[in-house]
């Protein structure tokens, strides 16, 4: 049986169906023409003219054919679309997106050391996931979780070709990571630039690419679900602000860009809310007011410089609310005070009295001020915090509201460098 390939069979159909048009108006014109004469000229005169006409209809019909097989894009979608291009407004969105932005995205694993029964080191896969190049020196911006605990670290790019990537530096506060590769001379790397997260609106459409169970640049599309998620990661540190999406995110999407329809970034794709570990339709993203702002001081520095209150904290629990017999059991106790520190300067207590705490039998002491919110945000727990001090610099005066001796106080601190 012989076999045709799909642009014959397009070619096939087309003239069948022109030929049977052309066809079919030749009858009906003849067939108009011949009412007018005479009965005993009717047959042969239709088959004349029926000849002739089907003689031009072929001669068409290759016309038209050809034309079309060198105009390919005349072919028009009857489905809706523009006229140029044959797909919708929101499609070729897609696509200039994804032309303009998945070279520019790679794809990450790394080697970490374990150890056998007999406590000898080797190197096994570890994790994976995604980044974005952010500067055309070779830096990539990924999560921290993405890289933990790596010996090696190895970024693949759009051509298939591995480099292998060091770290510029990690922010657990924000699980942002900078690695960097160096590409060879000449090579000239596509990147992605920074948008504005803190314009967004809920219900904004936005497209995430990533490496979802390894599968390279898969592009997946959605909206903008919710807006200032402060989201507890894997490190037990809240990130605020983050950016809920329903667009597909799945392990291996970690540290890749989430994108706007202009193609700037504006969240990083961190973490999934799902209780299978793939997407189920709740996925956050990093949004990119933070992440200008970490990656700044990453690749400056090495780490984000951030300011932070001299003095020694610790998780206040029901247990040791009890013994301290304090009236609240969530904040954060504040243990010692840095001597002549501006914290003492402005007026926070350390406690008087020592006590062990934890498995290790630390010693802590009680009696001190407890903070319960920090520049109008609430703090019942260390997440809280360091969260309420993640965007703050050293020099920074923050009002921080403490409980002491059944009442609220409230004092101004000066921060120091963390």
């Amino acid at each position: 049986m012989k076999l045709y390939s799909h642009a014959q069979l397009i070619k096939t159909t087309l003239i069948c169906v022109v030929a049977a048009v052309l066809l079919t108006a030749a009858i009906c014109v003849n067939i108009s023409k011949n009412k007018q004469s005479s009965n005993t000229g009717e047959n042969s005169e239709i088959t004349e003219v029926t000849s002739s006409e089907s003689t031009e209809a072929a001669s068409s019909l290759e016309e038209t054919v050809g034309f079309l097989e060198q105009n390919p894009a005349s072919f028009i979608s009857v489905t809706g679309g523009t006229a140029n291009s044959g797909y919708t407004q929101e499609e070729a969105q897609n696509i200039n997106v994804y032309s303009l932005c998945n070279e520019a995205v790679v794809n990450i694993n790394t080697q970490v050391t374990a150890y056998d029964w007999f406590l000898q080191p080797y190197v096994q896969d570890g994790g994976s996931g995604s980044g974005s190049i952010i500067d055309k020196r070779g830096y990539i911006l990924t999560n921290v979780h993405v890289i933990a605990d790596a010996t090696k670290i190895y970024v693949s790019l759009f051509d298939g070709t591995q480099y292998e990537a060091e770290v510029v530096g990690t922010d657990q506060d924000s699980d942002l990571a900078v690695i960097k590769f160096t590409p060879p001379a000449g090579m000239e790397l596509k990147t992605i630039a920074f948008g504005d997260s803190s314009s967004l609106k809920v219900g904004q459409r936005v497209i995430a690419i990533g490496n979802p169970f390894g599968l390279e640049r898969t592009m997946t599309t959605g909206i903008v679900s919710g807006l200032g998620r402060p989201i507890q990661n894997s490190n037990n540190r809240i990130i605020r602000d983050m950016v809920q999406t329903d667009a597909a995110i799945n392990p291996g999407n970690s540290g890749g860009p989430l994108l706007d329809t202009n193609g700037k970034m504006i969240g990083i794709n961190t973490m999934i809310q799902s209780s299978s570990g793939s997407s189920a339709g709740v996925g956050f993203a990093v949004p990119s007011t933070t992440a200008v702002r970490v990656v700044a001081d990453l690749i400056k520095y090495g780490k984000v410089h951030r300011g932070t209150i001299d003095a020694t904290v610790i998780q206040l629990s029901r247990r040791i609310a009890q013994y301290a017999g304090l009236d609240i059991a969530s904040g954060v106790l504040i243990s010692e005070v840095a001597k002549g520190g501006n914290a003492e300067s402005a007026g926070l207590r350390g406690g008087t009295e020592a006590a062990y705490y934890g498995s290790r039998r630390d010693i802590i002491y009680i009696g001190g001020d407890v903070i319960t919110q920090i520049d109008n945000i609430a703090v019942t727990s260390l997440a809280d915090y360091y969260s309420a001090l993640e965007s703050k610099k050293a020099g920074d005066v923050v009002t921080v509201v403490v409980r002491r001796n059944r009442k609220n106080v409230t004092l101004k601190i000066k921060l120091v460098e963390s």
